[in-house]
């Protein structure tokens, strides 16, 4: 018999762009979606004329719903494959920024809709924090202290995050409460301008010492930095990372925006909706911030869970503290400048028991982050500052 000799694994090509991009996985959720935005642009003007019919909207909630949560999970697996190939702190930004991204659209999208929509940025920005810090890195911490005992990351560029979130929480939710202009709990156009300025500057400048200077605090210190990489790319972590292929690079990257597109177009039609779900149900009006929050951030949660389970820790605190930085650093300024053109006033300032929230948040993650190491206590900590929350929307 003849000897047949087989290639070793390492030694195989990797999958081809071209594989990536006809893989079923990859064509059949875009497509459904991309049909869901078909029917948007269709169907939609006429099927979401003012009064909506309940039957109707709750029936295009629904599909616009499952359409933008499927693209928002396609966007973090798509993220995930440049994470590999980029390597941190390139990885978790991208996805960061791709979902803080949406996030903006879609607050945008209520700001400049037909409802009600002054305090959409505040509720927003709130329920980010309330569920990013303590809800989403609660749990992680929880489950990843479970499993593995005290968690190991990188303190100094913890200490970084913490850093931006006291000084864009204070801005964005706190400040506008003492000012004196004419509207409470908002800028004046001066002070908006001004902000609006300081908080995007800071952002920029924070953003361009983390992918630079300082990139390596935000990476996993020794020495759980090989495992990590190891869990993460199914190796020793350097190669992907060193050398990736661009091909694959590009073909990722125009995935990740294929996928972001049909959030975008569909953000108005879901905007228009939540203000009719709503007024219908007679639900708090800070539900749609909530909501807002929950579709958009959903995703990212999952992979801030899942990298503490793997115990990466860096990873974890990169997607939930990052996460917060990049949302206020980019909203904050988009809803003044939004607030400034169109003449809307732009409410910020939060209520007296949701601040007593938030300087507890902000109080707990120092103490949290400071640690040498994080631990299951800490996680349960924040989770139970995640169930105030949760009471206070339905009973303030």
């Amino acid at each position: 018999m003849p000897h047949t000799t087989r290639p070793h694994p390492s030694t195989e090509a990797p999958a081809t762009p071209l594989g990536v991009v006809l893989a079923p996985s990859t064509l059949v959720p875009l497509i459904a979606v991309w049909l869901v935005v078909a029917a948007s642009v269709i169907v939609g003007p006429g099927l979401l004329r003012d009064p909506v019919a309940p039957p109707v909207a709750a029936v295009s909630f629904v599909v616009i719903l499952a359409a933008i949560v499927v693209a928002a999970f396609r966007v973090v697996h798509e993220a995930e494959h440049l994470a590999r190939a980029l390597g941190e702190p390139f990885g978790t930004l991208i996805l960061t920024l791709s979902i803080v991204i949406i996030e903006v659209i879609l607050i945008a999208s209520v700001m400049l809709g037909p409802g009600e929509s002054t305090t959409i940025a505040r509720d927003s920005l709130f329920a980010v924090m309330m569920i990013i810090i303590n809800g989403v890195l609660g749990a992680a911490l929880l489950v990843g202290g479970l499993r593995h005992g005290p968690q190991r990351y990188n303190r100094e560029g913890t200490s970084q995050y913490l850093g931006m979130i006291v000084v864009f929480t204070l801005l964005a939710l706190v400040l506008p409460n003492a000012t004196t202009s004419a509207a409470a709990g908002s800028f004046s156009d001066v002070q908006a301008v001004g902000v609006a300025v300081l908080a995007a500057a800071a952002y920029a400048i924070f953003l361009g010492l983390q992918t630079t200077k300082n990139r390596e605090l935000f990476t996993q210190p020794s020495p759980t930095a090989a495992t990590m990489s190891e869990a993460t790319t199914g190796g020793t972590g350097n190669e992907s990372a060193a050398h990736p292929s661009r091909s694959i690079v590009i073909t990722h990257s125009a995935l990740l925006v294929v996928t972001v597109l049909p959030i975008v177009l569909l953000s108005h039609d879901l905007a228009t909706l939540l203000d009719v779900g709503i007024a219908l149900l007679g639900a708090p009006a800070t539900l749609s911030g909530v909501l807002i929050a929950l579709i958009v951030f959903t995703p990212e949660a999952v992979t801030a869970i899942r990298a503490s389970l793997g115990n990466e820790t860096q990873r974890t605190i990169n997607l939930g503290l990052g996460a917060f930085v990049s949302t206020v650093g980019l909203t904050l300024p988009a809803v003044l400048v939004i607030g400034l053109i169109t003449g809307e006033t732009v409410v910020l300032g939060e209520s007296a028991a949701n601040t007593v929230l938030i300087a507890a948040t902000l109080a707990l993650s120092i103490v949290t982050f400071t640690s040498k190491r994080t631990n299951a206590l800490h996680g349960l900590a924040h989770l139970v500052l995640f169930g105030v929350f949760a009471l206070l929307i339905f009973s303030p």
